[in-house]
């Protein structure tokens, strides 16, 4: 298929794009680099829309966000892509169907099911995915996720999949993000006290666009996550472990509420359930969990160096 991929200069978007090429699909990134193959900006419908003119493509996967390198310490950090999540998906869906494209694949991620503590239980697909936020500010996150969501399952002509992520780790960005931050402890840990999150390798994550794009059903979504759901200060320590960083330094997490959105980070637990990925998609990840995905990737990483 020729596909148009939104966010290809992003964590996911680079690895997307290698694995799309690899499974015979021909890509064109978009986005406001020099280097993309459509130059344009999400939110410049019009120089969209420009851009567009002549192109033609079968599918379109979203995974431009503008979280790439950013703390996400203040709730103010998640703006831009929150904007790129509604006003930007509009815009996309729009530029698709210039294009005569019919699929159209988006990334989202697991704290639309919501911050906070979802009492250790695995998270299905039809559990209430972007309830109300529990104040102004997450329900400006969480509604963000949740119309990007709606808007492809609902646009005329369109087939709209949706792909909810762990939190990333992997090559790109466990290795060139967290280990420097983790060298100069710049990276503190809150014990997690039973909270744990889900997890996926990047590049699995890119193998799920693939298997998205191939073989997600219209109008549904699909939890991508390891099967073994790992707390932060686990994964921290291990990834500190794997790659000789010194041992992260522990703060309780009233510490953090000077940076909110980290806080609500902290604070939540979520682990999503991969079954229907695995059934429908025919997607499994590469590691059980995390900690044995970052140990993989310092093994890789030394074998490399000699």
């Amino acid at each position: 298929m020729r596909i148009l991929l939104a966010g290809a200069s992003g964590v996911l978007g680079r690895q997307a794009a290698r694995a799309l090429r690899a499974a015979g699909h021909e890509v064109a990134g978009l986005g406001r680099g020099a280097d993309m193959d459509v130059r344009a900006d999400l939110l410049d419908r019009e120089g969209l829309l420009r851009a567009m003119d002549g192109r033609s493509f079968d599918a379109v996967v979203h995974a431009a966000t503008a979280l790439s390198g950013k703390a996400m310490a203040r709730h103010k950090d998640m703006e831009a892509t929150n904007a790129l999540r509604t006003e930007g998906t509009v815009n996309l869906l729009a530029a698709a169907r210039e294009s005569g494209a019919r699929r159209f694949v988006v990334e989202s991620m697991m704290f639309g099911y919501g911050y906070g503590d979802h009492g250790g239980a695995l998270i299905g697909e039809d559990d209430g995915f972007g309830p109300a936020g529990a104040d102004a500010w997450l329900e400006r996150h969480v509604g963000a996720m949740r119309t990007k969501e709606e808007l492809a399952f609902t646009a005329d002509g369109i087939e709209g999949v949706s792909l909810r992520f762990g939190l990333f780790y992997g090559a790109g960005t466990t290795d060139t993000h967290l280990v420097p931050m983790l060298r100069k402890r710049a990276v503190p840990v809150v014990a997690s006290k039973g909270r744990a999150l889900s997890w996926v390798d990047v590049a699995d994550a890119a193998c799920a666009v693939v298997a998205g794009v191939e073989s997600g059903r219209a109008g549904h979504a699909y939890n991508i996550a390891d099967d073994g759901p790992t707390g932060w200060d686990a994964h921290l320590r291990a990834v500190a472990e794997a790659f000789g960083a010194p041992a992260p330094l522990t703060v309780p997490l009233w510490v953090l509420r000077a940076a909110p959105l980290a806080h609500a980070i902290m604070g939540t637990d979520v682990r999503l359930s991969n079954v229907k990925a695995r059934r429908e998609l025919g997607w499994a990840p590469s590691h059980a969990g995390s900690e044995e995905g970052v140990r993989a990737l310092a093994r890789a990483g030394k074998v490399r160096a000699a």
